[in-house]
């Protein structure tokens, strides 16, 4: 009973993580913004982080990635794809390394500073690891070949680019710690049928529209 609870928990999670990235994110393009920063120092650690909380189980965080990573890859609307999904999939790794030696009470990071330092530290290396990652793997799995040297050429960039992410995960962490208190947890009753709820919503949604514009 407890891994199908997991299960499920990652599951909405994950889709919940998906679905952001795929209706707000594909808005927040539209206008110009650097989409993948804001997304990661707001949304990706906002799911990452109250799914820590709430299930303390290590491990998770890395399926939630891979099931937001596969709803991206059925994004109606603008933006790569591949590299996207890509990416999403190595956050969710990049953030269980970052947070592996972190206790599940969270004692760590009680005092506001260590908060706003976690909070820079998560947002910046999960953008930029999955970044990197993405500027690896995506010409290779696309057939176009991977050139070592495109990447060290394009590195200052990348680790600029993370900047905007770790400046939004240093506000955005203290206050999802501050809900610490708060249990998420439904009762078992409602636990099922409301995170599947929620999961198949977000599929339909998205892998509807993709088929009703592609």
């Amino acid at each position: 009973m407890k891994n199908l609870k997991l299960l499920a928990g990652i599951l909405v999670f994950g889709s919940l993580w998906g679905f952001s990235e795929c209706i707000i994110g594909s808005g927040l393009s539209e206008f110009g913004l650097p989409t993948g920063a804001i997304m990661t120092g707001f949304f990706a650690i906002t799911f990452l982080v109250i799914s820590r909380m709430t299930y303390r189980q290590p491990g998770m965080q890395l399926g939630m990635g891979l099931v937001a990573g596969a709803l991206r890859l059925f994004n109606p609307f603008v933006g790569c794809h591949l590299c996207s999904a890509l990416a999403i999939m190595a956050e969710g790794a990049i953030f269980e390394v970052i947070w592996y030696k972190i206790s599940l009470d969270l004692t760590e990071i009680k005092p506001l500073t260590m908060q706003i330092s976690m909070g820079i530290i998560s947002a910046y290396f999960v953008y930029i690891g999955g970044y990197i990652i993405t500027q690896i793997f995506t010409p290779i799995v696309s057939g176009s070949g991977f050139f070592i040297e495109n990447l060290i050429t394009f590195m200052p960039n990348i680790l600029s680019s993370g900047l905007l992410s770790a400046l939004i995960g240093a506000f955005v962490l203290p206050v999802i710690l501050l809900t610490k208190k708060i249990d998420l947890r439904l009762k078992d009753r409602l636990y099922y049928p409301t995170t599947i709820g929620i999961s198949v919503f977000c599929w339909l949604f998205v892998v509807g529209n993709w088929f009703l514009l592609s």
